[in-house]
């Protein structure tokens, strides 16, 4: 599976001088964790609810702009990569959105709650190879698993 078959292709983008009181209640309006900060089509890092300081960062984020919160470099991943190759990516950055992009510039998104949801839907595994297995699996467990009868001799 790949980003581009779970990817979110509406992305909340922000730009750099944008205050970072209005990213942090545009985050709560919108019910997000993150905004894309871009530069014309160009993305230049992330802005996390928890890098603004969350419900509790008003002077943090007083009289500063989203600029001064985003984590840089930005890292992103085309439309293609693998799911699995994008869960090992953000852990090992320890971020918890991927920007998708291709040529043309932003495409999508993909967060942490996305990879958890499709791991709890279980989209991985076809269903088809399951049921064959477990099918084929019941049959010789029955089988093997039936009380042997005793055979009756008979009296010449």
């Amino acid at each position: 599976m790949r980003l581009q078959d779970i990817m979110n292709p509406t992305v909340h983008t922000i730009l750099p001088q944008e205050s970072a009181e209005a990213a942090y209640q545009r985050m709560r309006q919108d019910r997000i964790h993150h905004l894309v900060v871009i530069h014309g089509k160009q993305v230049v890092g992330v802005v996390s609810e928890r890098d603004l300081g969350s419900g509790h960062g008003e002077t943090l984020r007083k009289n500063r702009t989203v600029g001064d919160f985003i984590s840089t470099p930005a890292i992103s991943a085309p439309p293609f990569m693998t799911v699995r190759q994008a869960a090992n990516l953000m852990r090992g950055q320890s971020i918890g959105c991927l920007p998708v992009t291709d040529a043309k510039g932003l495409v999508g998104i993909v967060t942490i709650s996305d990879l958890l949801e499709l791991i709890g839907r279980g989209s991985e595994k076809p269903i088809q190879n399951r049921t064959r297995w477990t099918m084929r699996h019941r049959e010789s467990t029955v089988a093997s698993s039936r009380p042997k009868t005793p055979r009756l001799s008979r009296a010449r």
